[in-house]
């Protein structure tokens, strides 16, 4: 019997559900993609059905095995990684959730927020979990759907529902029912998970009013999670690594010492700058989190997150109809008139780091009568940059404080992934902007091979972290070119329409 040798990543993002077959040489063999429906039942509100993320999943799993000429005894292990925060309540008997899936972008719980924040709970909840009390997190969702959906605290609290973020959910349906669980990456996420202890905190289960039955074990990011159900893709096959999409994306870029950080561009843009055995605590309102666990040992991060990134291109597409493919962007950006300064500010859903306002809303500055969808364009695209630009510098004020000054590593180089990486001028302009060499890689599918190389890792397919990072290959280097002169006043009237957009500005 031949020995199985290729990889399963899950991919699943906020619009849309992928899979990716790997080699044991993480060699890219076949994918598959299904987006699904987004759902804004009110404003600030962004909603998933739960049955359009399994199903989409479940279909690109088995079109990605098909696609590589494969079958489920082929593959040796399946990675999940998934987008964070997103909260689901389900029925442990039918496993059918509760209510719609609220999305990370969502903001319903913006007034409970502020309630716990002026009641003063803010400082406990950032010593022990190091984020924010914000409703972008799950706690607060977890709340709103135990309050809000007729019997289900009472249901929570017979030990009838759990809770799950995306992974938890899938590794559910994956194994029929048997699995509760989840990886500290994505359990960190939370508002209610000791990251200093690596528990669920009950101090914090009593402050968000969250029954310790609803929640899920919490397991390293490599290790045998369960096997799946055999009548779902042919074989039961070994689940083995999940980590959430920025944590999977750091792994895949092989950011395993500290200092090294990189920017994933996605629906929204997160960087995260690996800070070793020890979390820092954040003067600059960036997030710390887990990076990564394994073998029980935590490593940490930094993290500064922006809600609006590739949703900016998907809004001049969608919303404006100024664009019919993300790819025209940068051909229109790279025609704007340079004479025109048109800032977007895309606080669609308040703005997160460094700014943390949920109470912010989406403005354009600077429009003329000869402003048009080439301004717009680079407008879009340049929100991303000023924005990843606001979370750099205060990534290296943190962390050259918590290194002694040294913590210089921040300052070299700018690792990316993510859709909008593949544009060229947005590139060139973020590392202009930034005044970093930006370096891309050659394989940019970093956040499921990341998911990949943890279930590879503990299949013993793949090496120990040190050795996987020597595999990471450039593919290309963007340097900066902007006159210094242009750059500062760039930036003086990003931050000026930023001041102006503000809900307290």
């Amino acid at each position: 019997m031949a020995v199985a040798r290729h990889l399963l990543a899950i991919d699943q993002g906020t619009t849309s559900s992928r899979a990716l077959v790997f080699d044991s040489g993480l060699g890219l063999v076949a994918s598959a993609q299904r987006e699904f429906a987004q759902h804004f039942p009110a404003s600030g509100w962004v909603e998933h059905e739960p049955e359009d993320i399994w199903e989409s999943v479940l279909a690109t799993c088995r079109e990605a095995i098909a696609k590589a000429g494969l079958t489920a005894a082929d593959i040796a292990a399946i990675g999940i990684t998934n987008q964070r925060e997103t909260t689901l309540v389900w029925d442990r008997t039918t496993g059918r959730a509760i209510h719609r899936a609220i999305v990370w972008q969502d903001r319903r719980t913006a007034p409970a927020c502020a309630a716990l924040v002026a009641a003063g709970h803010e400082s406990l909840v950032a010593s022990r979990t190091g984020l924010r009390i914000d409703p972008y997190f799950s706690a607060t969702k977890i709340a709103w759907l135990l309050d809000n959906v007729p019997g289900a605290r009472r249901r929570a609290e017979a030990g009838e529902l759990a809770f799950g973020t995306v992974d938890s959910f899938l590794l559910w349906r994956l194994t029929g029912g048997t699995v509760h669980a989840t990886d500290a990456t994505n359990a960190s996420r939370s508002l209610i998970f000791d990251i200093h202890r690596g528990i669920w905190d009950e101090d914090l289960l009593s402050l968000f009013d969250i029954p310790a039955s609803l929640l899920p074990e919490v397991k390293d990011c490599a290790g045998l999670f369960g096997e799946t159900d055999p009548a779902l893709l042919g074989a039961a096959i070994p689940v083995r690594g999940i980590a959430g999409d920025q944590q999977a994306a750091t792994i895949g870029q092989a950011c395993f010492a500290p200092g090294m950080v990189k920017s994933t561009y996605g629906t929204g843009c997160f960087a995260l700058l690996n800070t070793g055995e020890k979390p820092v605590a954040s003067q600059h309102r960036l997030l710390s989190t887990v990076a990564y666990q394994l073998e029980g040992r935590r490593t940490y991060a930094l993290e500064g997150s922006i809600f609006i990134a590739g949703a900016a291109v998907q809004w001049l597409r969608d919303g404006l109809g100024l664009i019919k493919e993300a790819s025209e962007t940068g051909p229109l950006a790279r025609a704007a008139d340079p004479a025109q300064e048109v800032y977007l500010v895309p606080a669609f859903v308040g703005l997160g780091a460094p700014h943390w306002d949920a109470q912010a809303r989406g403005a354009i500055f600077g429009l003329t009568r000869n402003s048009g969808p080439r301004e717009f364009a680079r407008a879009a695209l340049e929100s991303v940059c000023y924005q990843t630009l606001d979370l750099i510098e205060a990534m290296h004020a943190d962390w050259g404080q918590a290194a002694g000054g040294a913590g210089q590593g921040t300052r070299s180089v700018l690792r990316v992934d993510g859709g909008m990486a593949a544009s060229d001028w947005t590139m060139q302009r973020l590392a202009d902007l930034l005044d970093l060499p930006v370096d891309r890689p050659s394989l940019r599918e970093t956040t499921a091979l990341g998911a990949a190389y943890l279930a590879g890792l503990d299949a013993g397919l793949l090496p120990e972290p040190d050795r996987f990072a020597d595999l990471w290959r450039l593919e290309r280097r963007f340097t900066p070119g902007m006159a210094e002169s242009e750059r500062s006043r760039k930036i003086a009237g990003w931050r000026d329409a930023v001041r102006r957009t503000l809900s307290t500005g």
